[in-house]
């Protein structure tokens, strides 16, 4: 019975030590561009989608338009079409900086 308890002891002590798994959003970003078929370095994409959201916010790109052209001439060659820069732009703002979708809701219309 005292092992069965230890046993319990240790199982719940482990439980409360460890630390939840947090998810990568470089990561995220990267599988969701792969949807897309923009496929590169994990990190090199993740700092432009950071960049491109910093231009917004700073007002470097004075629309949406030429953050998606900023976008388009970052990608690979092969992966740099209109429709993957719209689709990388898209991915950036939800995932680095969501404040500013409003910026694509914009242009849909």
């Amino acid at each position: 019975m005292k092992r069965i308890l230890a046993g319990l002891a240790g199982v719940v002590a482990a439980g409360l030590l460890a630390v939840p798994a947090q998810a990568d959003v470089d990561t995220d970003f990267s599988n969701e561009l792969q949807v897309y078929g923009i496929y590169g370095q994990k990190d090199y994409y993740a700092w432009i989608g950071k960049i491109t959201c910093k231009r917004l916010d700073r007002g470097t790109d004075t629309d949406i338009y030429a953050s998606a052209k900023f976008v388009q001439q970052q990608l690979n060659r092969g992966q740099d079409s209109t429709e993957q820069a719209w689709q990388f732009l898209g991915a950036a703002l939800r995932t680095y900086c969501p404040h500013n979708l409003h910026y694509l809701e914009q242009a849909a219309r």
